[in-house]
């Protein structure tokens, strides 16, 4: 019997607004190189994580349309962040719920304008899932965020 051979890992270089200090992209040797999200990061450190969020202001306002609420999303993500000493950089995981993945794919070059305005160009691991619906009626979009500030 053989043993399979585990694929070769290769740690992307990023740009400096990548992962902080202490983090490390993961890249499978061979593999496509991703574009807007990591396959994987490997970090040590503190775990900052947060729920599931939605685009609500401070007002509990929420965006009738989805990029909009996209924004607000990531920037209450990025306020919740700073609530634990963690910032955008010490991303390691969004993932993301919509109610309408044609939405969001028809919205990609917007949703990466937005992101790089509020998160910058680090691109951590992330998932999309489309759901039937969210807690909230009107929500188009949340996402779960995790983070890890280094020692």
């Amino acid at each position: 019997m053989s043993t399979p051979k585990a694929p070769h890992l290769a740690i992307l270089q990023t740009a400096k607004d990548g992962p902080a200090e202490g983090a490390r992209i993961l890249q499978p040797a061979g593999w496509p190189t991703p574009k807007g999200y990591a396959n994987g990061v490997a970090a040590d450190g503190r775990i900052v994580v947060t729920g599931g969020v939605i685009g609500w202001d401070d007002q509990g306002q929420l965006p009738t349309s989805f990029v909009p609420q996209v924004r607000q999303s990531l920037s209450n993500i990025t306020a919740i962040l700073a609530e634990g000493g963690a910032r955008p950089d010490h991303l390691v995981r969004l993932t993301w719920y919509v109610v309408d993945m044609d939405e969001y794919l028809s919205s990609l070059k917007e949703l990466g304008q937005v992101y790089r305005e509020i998160i910058g160009s680090h691109y951590p691991a992330m998932a999309l899932v489309q759901v039937v619906r969210l807690v909230e009626k009107e929500a188009r979009v949340e996402i779960e965020a995790t983070a890890v500030v280094p020692r």
